[in-house]
């Protein structure tokens, strides 16, 4: 009896607890994060940002500052004709979003935005920091 072999109870439960898989009909899982990538360069700032399967009218872009806020809606397409039925649906619909400070203001006249391929590129120039002016006393 002296062999006894000691689990820690952790081991024990390992996997126990797993989510089960769902083959249902769930409408979507969770929101996707956005991938995004930033860069700098002495003139401003370039942003990619992966948005696949959504129109370029369900993106908005908000600027203020330097804090730059993307959000985009994937609607959902009910094209079910007759005699068919969806089996499973995986693709999330809705709404997801992104925000981040960059590291100086943006000059919102001169930024541009365009959609390729499922890939928001933003061009966002850095405001030019004012002078301070000496006034004149008279």
């Amino acid at each position: 009896m002296s062999n006894l072999i000691h689990y820690p109870l952790d081991d024990f439960f390992r996997g126990f607890f797993v989510r089960p898989v769902d083959i249902g009909n769930s409408g979507g899982g969770e929101a996707p994060q956005m991938r995004v990538d930033v860069k700098e360069n002495p003139d401003g700032y370039e942003v990619h940002a992966e948005l696949p399967g959504i129109r370029k009218e369900d993106i908005h872009v908000h600027i203020d500052g330097p804090v730059v806020s993307i959000s985009a809606e994937r609607k959902l397409n009910k094209d079910i004709k007759d005699g068919e039925r969806a089996l499973r649906t995986e693709r999330y619909y809705g709404k997801v979003s992104r925000s981040f400070q960059l590291g100086q203001d943006i000059d919102e006249a001169k930024a541009n935005a365009k959609f390729v391929d499922g890939v928001l590129e933003l061009g966002l120039p850095k405001k030019t920091e004012s002078q301070a002016t000496r006034l004149v006393v008279e």
